[in-house]
C-alpha cells in the first residue's frame, strides 16, 4: 500500500505540464467617453445613480415590501439560483477528473465443513487500485477552467435576474399607480358632471336652460362613465402581473403612497461610462462564456495529443485452513504499476471538427459581448433620453391642466351670466377631463423611465 501511494504522489507531481489553447486576455473594447443623451453636464461626475441600494431608490415602504417578497419567492429567481448549483457540481465533477481515482475492494469467507470429515477455511482478499491520468498539455486543466468561468457565468445571469425583477416590480408598480390616479380622475369627474347635469335640469325646469344643455352635460358624464370599466380591467391585469412576480397566485395588491406623491431625485447622475461594463451583470456574464469558450479551445487542442494514464494496484490475500489436526496459514501480499498511452491516428476528422466547433463558438460569444456593451450603452442613451423628456413633457402638460381648468371656471361663469351657451363648457370640460388623464400617463411615463435609468445603469442587484 505505501508504494501504491508513493505512485500516486509521484503521478501529481506532473500536474506541471504546460497548457495547449490560447490563454484568455480581455478584449479591449473602446467605450464612448460620454454617454449619448442630453443630460452632458451630468455625464462627467463619478457618482452614479446605480450605485445607489434599490431600497434608497424606490422609498415607497410597501414597493420596498412587494420587492423583498418577490426576491424571495420568484420562480424564475428560484430556478437561476439552482443553475448556481448546478453548475457548482459540474465544477466538482470536472475538477475532480484532475485527481487521482482511488477504489478499494475486499472479499472474505469463512466455510465449516462436517460431512465425514471436519474442515474449517477462513479467507479473505483485498486490493487498492489508483488510477491517474498525466494532464500534461492540459486538456483536464482547461476543461476546469471552461467550468469555473461556466459558474460565474450562472452567478451573474442570477444577478442579472435580480436586476430585472427589481425593476419589473418598480415599473409594474408605477404603472398601477398611474392607473389609480386616472381612475381617481375619471370617478371625480363623474361625481362633478353628476353635479352639473343635476344643476342643468334645475335651470332647464326655471326656464334658463335648454333641454340641449342638458344632453350636452350628459356627454361629458357619459365620456367618464366609459373610462371607469376598462381603467378597472387594467388595473386587475397589472395586479396579476405582479402577483406572477411576487411567486403566487393572482390578487389584489396593496398601495403606498399615490403617485403624485412618490419622490422624484432632482438629479440622477449616469456616472462615467467606463464604470458601465463592470456594473452590468449581463456584461459580466457575456465575459465569462467568453472566458469559457476560450478554454474550451485548449480542451479541443489537447485531444489532439497523447494521452498518458498511470495505474497503481496492491493488494493481498489471507487465509487459514484445518483438516483434522493440520493447519495451514497463508499471506499473501502484491502490488503493480502500469502506464497507458493513448495517440490518435485517425479520427475520422472527428477532432478537427471538434476544434473548429470550439472557435467557432469561441468568436460567437466575442460577438455576444460586444453586443451586450453596445446593447448596454443603448439602454442608457434611450433611458436618459426618455428620462429628461418624459419630465420636460409632464411639466409642460401640468401647465396645459392648469390652463384648461382656469378656462372651464371662466365659462362656467360666461354661461351662468348668460353670455355663452353650454357648448363652450361643455368643449371645455371634455378638453381638462382628456388632459388630466394624459397627465396621469405622463407621471406615469416619468417614473417608469427613472426605473429604466436605474435598471440601464446597472442598479439594483447590489445586495
Amino acid at each position: 500500500m505505501k508504494r501504491l501511494f508513493l505512485v500516486t504522489a509521484l503521478a501529481a507531481s506532473l500536474l506541471t505540464g504546460c497548457k495547449v489553447g490560447p490563454n484568455y486576455h480581455k478584449p479591449v473594447v473602446q467605450v464612448p467617453t460620454a454617454y449619448h443623451g442630453p443630460s452632458e453636464n451630468q455625464q462627467a461626475q463619478a457618482a452614479s445613480y446605480a450605485d445607489l441600494p434599490w431600497w434608497q431608490v424606490f422609498q415607497d415602504p410597501v414597493l420596498q415590501d412587494l420587492i423583498r417578497t418577490t426576491l424571495k419567492q420568484n420562480y424564475d429567481l428560484q430556478t437561476a439560483t439552482e443553475r448556481i448549483t448546478y453548475a457548482r457540481a459540474q465544477l466538482m465533477v470536472t475538477h475532480s477528473n484532475q485527481l487521482p481515482q482511488v477504489s478499494l475492494t475486499g472479499y472474505g469467507t469463512d466455510e465449516r465443513a462436517f460431512s465425514g470429515f471436519p474442515f474449517k477455511t477462513k479467507y479473505a482478499t483485498y486490493a487498492a487500485d489508483a488510477t491517474f491520468q498525466l494532464d500534461l498539455f492540459g486538456q483536464l486543466r482547461r476543461a476546469t477552467e471552461a467550468a469555473r468561468a461556466q459558474l460565474l457565468s450562472t452567478e451573474y445571469a442570477q444577478k442579472t435576474e435580480i436586476l430585472t425583477l427589481v425593476s419589473d416590480v418598480a415599473s409594474d408598480y408605477f404603472a398601477l399607480l398611474a392607473l389609480d390616479l386616472q381612475l381617481q380622475i375619471a370617478r371625480d369627474t363623474v361625481k362633478t358632471q353628476e353635479d352639473a347635469v343635476k344643476l342643468t335640469k334645475h335651470r332647464l325646469e326655471h326656464g334658463v336652460a335648454t333641454k340641449l344643455d342638458v344632453l350636452q352635460a350628459q356627454q361629458v358624464l357619459d365620456t367618464a362613465n366609459a373610462q371607469i370599466p376598462d381603467l378597472e380591467r387594467q388595473i386587475g391585469l397589472e395586479e396579476d402581473a405582479l402577483s406572477i412576480l411576487l411567486g403566487d397566485y393572482p390578487h389584489g395588491v396593496a398601495r403606498g403612497r399615490p403617485l403624485v406623491e412618490q419622490p422624484i431625485p432632482p438629479e440622477v447622475p449616469a456616472g462615467l461610462t467606463s464604470s458601465l461594463l463592470a456594473r452590468r451583470p449581463d456584461i459580466l456574464q457575456a465575459e465569462q462564456n467568453l472566458i469559457a469558450a476560450n478554454a474550451e479551445i485548449g480542451v479541443a487542442k489537447a485531444a489532439f495529443f497523447p494521452q498518458i494514464t498511470l495505474t497503481g494496484t496492491g493488494g493481498g490475500a489471507a487465509g487459514r485452513s484445518t483438516v483434522f489436526t493440520s493447519l495451514l496459514d497463508t499471506n499473501i501480499g502484491t502490488w503493480g504499476v502500469a502506464g497507458q498511452i493513448t495517440q490518435p491516428i485517425f479520427e475520422g476528422g472527428r477532432l478537427r471538427g471538434n476544434l473548429r466547433e470550439a472557435q467557432s463558438q469561441h468568436r460567437q460569444e466575442l460577438i455576444a459581448y460586444n453586443y451586450a456593451i453596445k446593447s448596454a450603452f443603448k439602454d442608457v442613451s434611450d433611458a436618459l433620453i426618455g428620462y429628461e423628456k418624459y419630465h420636460q413633457v409632464r411639466v409642460a402638460q401640468e401647465t396645459t391642466v392648469q390652463d384648461l381648468s382656469d378656462s372651464v371656471s371662466t365659462s362656467l361663469k360666461r354661461y351662468g351670466g348668460g353670455i355663452a351657451t353650454y357648448l363652450e363648457v361643455l368643449d371645455n370640460q371634455r378638453s381638462l377631463f382628456s388632459a388630466q388623464l394624459t397627465l396621469a400617463q405622463d407621471r406615469g411615463n416619468e417614473y417608469q423611465s427613472l426605473v429604466q435609468l436605474y435598471k440601464a445603469l446597472g442598479g439594483g442587484w447590489q445586495q
